[in-house]
């Protein structure tokens, strides 16, 4: 027996149809820490106006003490948009967890480039370069890690892979 075309047509079309479906409602096990680091909504308040920047170091350092942590110190502002890229991947997927469990977070605010000069000094992070800037420190405030050359300037185009294995590498014990 030979089927109508517009049959086999319309059967051949039902069935991509089905298996598309199928194939995209699947949901991953694990979060895609493969591609780009994702873009973001700028914040107003990432790098609040009236914070203090070494007080909230000093109050990071005592935590990460008490919990075998190191500090991970951003240096940026709330007009940099790679600083508000940086941001939501060290919150989200595998580097989320790693920030969560092995790091204690601190947003240096630099306002317009002029702003806690003298801390980006203290831990060798030359903002020339520019910002987001990243330096991590032990728990007793000694400097593991500064990124002097720019490494986090361009956040958005930084593989979240890349971001991993960073933190992986600095995380500590």
């Amino acid at each position: 027996m030979k089927l109508p075309l517009w049959l086999v047509t319309l059967v051949g079309f039902c069935g991509v149809l089905g298996w598309g479906s199928a194939a995209f409602s699947q949901k991953p096990s694990l979060p895609n820490d493969t591609g780009l680091l994702e873009p973001v909504t700028v914040k107003t308040d990432l790098y609040p106006l009236d914070a203090d920047a070494k007080k909230e170091i000093d109050a990071a350092l005592k935590v990460a003490g008490a919990n075998h942590k190191h500090v991970l110190l951003v240096f940026g502002a709330n007009w940099c948009y790679d600083c508000h890229v940086l941001d939501r991947a060290l919150h989200e997927g595998e580097a989320g967890q790693i920030v969560k469990e092995r790091f204690v977070l601190v947003h240096v605010d630099i306002g317009e480039g002029g702003k806690n000069l003298d801390l980006a000094k203290k831990y060798k992070t030359p903002l020339d370069k520019g910002v987001p800037a990243v330096a991590i420190l032990r728990d007793d405030g000694e400097l593991l890690y500064s990124s002097g050359d720019g490494e986090f300037e361009s956040a958005r185009t930084m593989m979240k892979k890349d971001l991993k294995a960073f933190l992986q590498r600095w995380k500590g014990n």
